[in-house]
């Protein structure tokens, strides 16, 4: 650990901590009032990086990472910005996965774990990032963008939101969870770091986006109904001022009545046939003459066709037996769980001596854990044995698979 580096987080910290008044004074304020605080304190802060000032004759203001720590801790969404920046994030953890390689290829074991320190903080933000972002947007739904005013500044705010899913999306697409596998190869810290973690967090925000976008439609659509009957009424207004003698008039009295009044819908009585109009008899005795008459003879009594009582008797039951091969998986499953130690399947398949084929065996391993919900898949990590086709390249061949729980 960088004692020098230790020991200037603990000043920083506590300069927040002694002179808390004054930045919450700035961030509510945006700029600071200097006459009323200390210029001995205030030339402190600058230094520590805190406070600084654009420009020679700029009040003094926050800096851009202190206020960025506030707006999250406080959750306030006034002016917090979505970070869609995913695509250098991706880049840093892919040249940090080669960092951590090249090292434990080397056995510079020290140096590979400070890698693999650093590969973790920069997944973990990546996907706090992306959960923050979506909590953001929901945010802002869920308080109909409170934040501001108007209903246009509103609609404005809606179609900023709406860019920065898309944008979010866009960005979401350069995840080549492929091409990280490569990456992981067979080493499971990073295979839990760069598939695991990150496919979880992709699929959620993945969802999650797809809600939001749904929600911002709807919410679009209902502010720009406000806004026309706000017009609407506005105009209304304006006429009345201009005319205050005004009186509607009464269109009941009208013979021709304006459409806008003229909204009823018109009856029309279903079609009958008249029997009644003598120009429509010739083509009524048509339609009758060409009615056919079925006529059907009348048969003897048959006494094998009559009805006979049925006897209902008691079925035998049935029963479904689970198929032995599933049971055994579940089996093999509950004993990760108990047990808490990493098994392989080839492992518990000789313990217990099972009778199917071992191919069989790992298909179902592995068709069971992918039957799993989302959340049931987080809570064991499944990882392949095998080595790639010694004729076909880009075919995996797996051998044996290893569960155990994370």
């Amino acid at each position: 650990m960088n004692q020098n580096m230790h020991q200037a987080g603990v000043k920083l910290l506590n300069a927040l901590s002694r002179h808390a008044d004054l930045i919450m004074q700035v961030y509510l304020s945006g700029v600071l009032d200097e006459s009323k605080f200390s210029p001995k304190v205030i030339d402190s802060l600058i230094k520590q990086g805190i406070l600084w000032r654009p420009e020679a004759d700029a009040e003094l203001r926050l800096k851009n990472a202190v206020r960025q720590l506030l707006e999250g801790s406080l959750q306030d969404e006034r002016s917090r910005q979505i970070d869609a920046n995913i695509g250098s994030a991706l880049a840093g953890l892919k040249t940090l996965a080669q960092h951590y390689k090249e090292a434990l290829q080397h056995q510079r074991f020290a140096e590979s774990q400070a890698h693999l320190s650093d590969l973790s903080e920069h997944v973990y933000r990546l996907t706090e990032t992306l959960s923050n972002n979506v909590r953001l947007l929901f945010s802002r739904i869920n308080n109909e963008f409170g934040y501001v005013s108007s209903i246009d500044a509103k609609i404005r705010e809606n179609q900023l939101a709406q860019s920065q899913v898309s944008e979010l999306l866009g960005q979401l697409e350069m995840f080549q969870f492929d091409e990280l596998s490569q990456i992981a190869a067979s080493h499971r810290e990073l295979r839990h770091l760069l598939i695991v973690t990150l496919q979880h967090s992709f699929s959620r925000a993945t969802q999650e986006l797809s809600i939001v976008q749904a929600q911002l439609l709807s919410l679009l659509g209902r502010f720009r109904e406000l806004r026309g009957r706000t017009r609407l009424l506005k105009g209304f207004l304006l006429h009345m001022e201009q005319s205050p003698d005004f009186v509607p008039v009464n269109y009941c009295g009208l013979s021709q009545v304006p459409m806008l009044f003229n909204q009823a819908h018109s009856i029309i009585k279903p079609a009958v046939a008249d029997v009644k109009r003598v120009e429509h008899e010739l083509e009524l005795q048509k339609l009758v003459s060409a009615i056919r008459t079925l006529n059907r003879p009348q048969k003897p009594y048959q006494s094998e066709r009559a009805a006979h009582e049925i006897v209902v008797e008691q079925q035998s039951a049935v029963e479904f037996k689970e198929d032995k091969l599933k049971q055994a998986v579940e089996a093999y499953f509950c004993q990760i769980i108990d047990s808490g130690e990493r098994l392989t399947a080839l492992e518990y398949y000789q313990q217990h001596q099972l009778d199917f084929e071992p191919e069989a065996w790992l298909y179902q391993v592995i068709g069971g854990y992918q039957g799993l919900t989302l959340e049931e898949q987080s809570y064991f990590a499944l990882e392949t044995n095998g080595q790639n086709h010694p004729v076909y390249t880009g075919n995996f061949v797996i051998t044996d698979v290893e569960l155990g729980l994370r």
